[in-house]
């Protein structure tokens, strides 16, 4: 007969990571301006194999999903401005030239943080193009918003240090 384990049947404290604790580094981009990072996320494809009158589903390809990220946008230094310089890498609008990938295509650091400052858990974005970039509305009805900037960047694919 199995024997229930005390430590699965009874409560265990923890510290939880918290959503607010956390560092982001993008060449380029001061990490303050980050105000925030959207999920990590991938999708597991499948291959259906039909045989007679029966399907068997095996592993396809995994995508690493776009990955979302809100930046303030200060006077100076201008966070605007920073985005451009990444954008321009992968194609110059005024001469219509579309740069290399290794020019283009950046390394990004995500640290979760625990409550101390310690870096509690650590993923490595590798391969991040931007693929979508919005500056933001200017309104005057508007009243005490800061102004942000909404990007959309592509992994090659993410390794999830500890």
């Amino acid at each position: 007969m199995a024997v229930v384990n005390p430590n699965e049947m009874f409560f265990t404290a923890f510290e939880p990571k918290v959503a607010n604790r956390f560092i982001m580094y993008v060449d380029g981009i001061p990490s303050y301006m980050i105000k925030e990072v959207g999920e990590i996320k991938i999708e597991q494809g499948e291959i259906v194999l039909n045989h007679i009158n029966t399907y068997r589903k095996v592993k396809g390809k995994l995508r690493w999903n776009d990955l979302t990220m809100q930046l303030f946008d200060p006077i100076t230094p201008s966070g605007a401005q920073a985005v451009m310089e990444w954008t321009r890498l992968h194609h110059e609008s005024v001469t219509g030239r579309d740069g290399y990938s290794d020019f283009y295509k950046k390394d990004l650091t995500l640290d979760v943080l625990g409550p101390v400052g310690d870096i509690v858990s650590e993923w490595i974005i590798k391969g991040a193009l931007i693929t979508s970039a919005d500056f933001g509305d200017f309104n005057w009805d508007t009243e005490n918003a800061a102004q942000e900037i909404s990007l959309e960047v592509q992994p090659d694919y993410c390794i999830l240090n500890f």
